[in-house]
């Protein structure tokens, strides 16, 4: 590669998650940029430190005793630029995800069309709709008032009106939201931000911006009834996220300063990631990306004319943890465990975990308990998210999700899982990805610091993704068939470059592997029994080339949907199988 592209900046990235900091250095290595080196502190965003940077600076600490280098000064100030002595580094980055769950009002129009499209940017960051408003809203404009107070919103996401459209509706609609404003303390006031109508931007100025914490505006996510731009508000959205963040969080400020303003939403700088690579990829498929952590599930999906980002605090696995049972049943978490454990054990893991977010699990039944909890709630994100997907993307059926090539996964769920078949297991009872796919597991959670990167120096996040940071786990092909449990549904061969063969026979209702190392390619070639469909149609078979991960190329005939046996006994000696069968226990 020409010298010119890469001058040799060094780059640090902070993640601050609501359990731990994290400080990864990305530093150019024989004239191409890699992941160099990360340490990891506690958060302290909460009680005793109720300061993010303390957090930050702990993280920075210790991976300057990995690194040998000096990257704080006497006062604890990051050094930047970098200095001749090696010590410091050029530029740095930041993700923040921790604080509390963003509190969101959300007005529009109609509620099929404006207060979709706004409960949709307000799912993209880290919120909870706590009030909605539009034109089928029968409350007397003094009821909804009291509704907004009583929501007390950090947010007001306010979407409506094609462009030059409606106007007096809208208006109409701003009323309850300046005044509940005006009647809230000062220091309480809402952001608010304004996604409809651009002919209305005089109107609005007028009515909420002496009444609000700050009123922001983007570009109207419907400008006619059959178009939706979300991107732009989400860019927005982005940065009031920070905003709120630096009212409610001592410290991001500090975290502003030192990175020169280049601090964003993990979850949104997930999203770019995504939308970049589904660019790079070009493919008939998607890409899905999902990060389960404490703060929040982020589900994340490029397509061919689309990208997707959601984003579930409530099924985070930190401090909002207990919040999981509003939306789950015991028994449905218990159901993926291995183990024969008591509903009353598991709430109180449920309790302690929210309580303590960064403890390990310490016995076989903790982990358990853990492994069974990440499943149910990365699979409810999935549900929720599926409702966002493109109606014209890939698909083997319609109730199922989308054909993704690849799947990349990152989280503390599934960095923490000691083995990669374990993580394996729970991306596949989760997401339950159909067709031929690879999945990639980012076990040091570098995706959302390579998309804020990018914003600071575009090049580093194409080298560091092509330098093998990340772990692939192989190829996975789950055919989508109907038939009784033992049936076979599918016969493949692996040709490897040596001229080798390996072969397999996939049963309904089991998990088979056929070795190919990291680094090594073959030829896969699949034949459908029982009209199971891969992706090439119902019954029809094909030869393709595979790439080797840490698995191998693994074939999961469980069928789709996932439909595990009724009876308790039968359940969890099938889950061991499986789990024995991808190198777990």
């Amino acid at each position: 590669m020409p010298s010119s592209l890469v001058d040799g900046n060094s780059l640090l990235a902070l993640d601050i998650g609501a359990a731990n900091t994290r400080a990864v250095l990305f530093d150019v290595v024989e004239g191409e940029y890699r992941f160099v080196a990360s340490g990891s502190a506690p958060s302290t965003v909460d009680a005793p430190y109720k300061d993010a940077s303390e957090g930050a600076r702990n993280a920075i600490e210790i991976l300057q005793t990995i690194l040998g280098k000096t990257l704080l000064d006497g006062t604890r100030n990051l050094i930047t630029p970098s200095q001749p002595n090696s010590m410091g580094v050029d530029a740095l980055v930041v993700t923040l995800s921790a604080g509390p769950t963003i509190r969101t009002v959300i007005v529009g129009l109609l509620k099929d069309v404006s207060l979709e499209s706004a409960r949709q940017l307000a799912e993209s960051m880290y919120a909870r709709i706590v009030e909605k408003i539009d034109m089928s809203d029968h409350r007397k404009p003094d009821q909804q008032i009291d509704g907004i107070l009583r929501a007390k919103p950090d947010l007001v996401i306010i979407a409506g009106g094609t462009d030059g459209g409606a106007s007096r509706s809208i208006q109409k609609m701003l009323e309850p939201v300046g005044l509940a404003s005006f009647l809230m303390p000062e220091d309480k006031r809402p952001f608010v931000l304004f996604a409809g109508n651009e002919k209305m931007g005089d109107k609005v100025k007028e009515s909420l911006e002496a009444h609000t914490a700050s009123l922001h505006f983007s570009p109207n996510v419907r400008p006619s009834l059959e178009t939706e731009d979300l991107d732009p508000a989400q860019s927005q959205l982005a940065n009031i996220y920070v905003d709120i963040r630096k009212r409610q969080i001592q410290g991001v400020e500090t975290l502003n300063i030192w990175s020169g303003g280049h601090i964003m939403p993990t979850g949104y700088a997930t999203g770019r990631m995504v939308r970049f690579l589904a660019k790079v990829y070009a493919s008939n498929k998607g890409i899905l990306s999902v990060d389960l952590g404490a703060s929040a599930a982020v589900i994340s999906a490029g397509f061919k004319d689309k990208a997707t980002l959601n984003i579930y605090p409530q099924f985070g696995l930190g401090e909002n943890l207990t919040g999981l049972l509003n939306h789950t049943s015991l028994d449905d978490i218990l159901r993926w465990s291995a183990l024969d454990i008591s509903t009353g054990v598991l709430r109180d893991y449920l309790h302690q975990k929210s309580l303590y977010p960064s403890a390990i699990a310490a016995t076989k039944e903790d982990l358990a308990i853990a492994q069974s909890i990440a499943r149910q709630a990365l699979y409810l994100a999935m549900q929720s998210a599926r409702r966002d997907f493109p109606k014209n993307a890939a698909r083997i059926k319609p109730n199922l999700v989308p054909l993704f090539e690849p799947i990349l996964a990152g989280g503390g769920a599934l960095s923490d899982a000691s083995r990669p078949g374990q993580g394996l297991l729970l991306l596949l009872d989760a997401i339950q990805p159909v067709g031929v796919t690879t999945v990639i597991l980012d076990q040091n959670n570098l995706l959302p610091l390579l998309g804020a990167a990018a914003a600071q120096n575009n090049i580093l996040p194409v080298q560091v993704l092509e330098s093998g940071a990340f772990l692939s786990v192989g190829t996975v092909v789950s055919p989508v068939v109907s038939a009784a449990y033992g049936t076979p549904i599918l016969r493949a061969k692996l040709s490897y470059a040596n001229g080798s063969e390996a072969r397999a026979d996939l049963k309904y209702g089991s998990i088979e592997i056929l070795p190919l190392t990291t680094g090594e390619t073959g030829t896969l070639e699949i034949q459908t029994l029982r009209n199971a469909d891969v992706g090439f149609g119902p019954g029809r078979g094909g030869k393709f080339p595979v790439s080797g991960g840490a698995l191998g190329v693994v074939f999961d005939g469980r069928g789709r949907p996932l439909d595990l046996p009724g009876d308790a006994v039968r359940r969890r000696e099938l889950i061991k199988k499986w789990s024995w069968t991808l190198g777990g226990e």
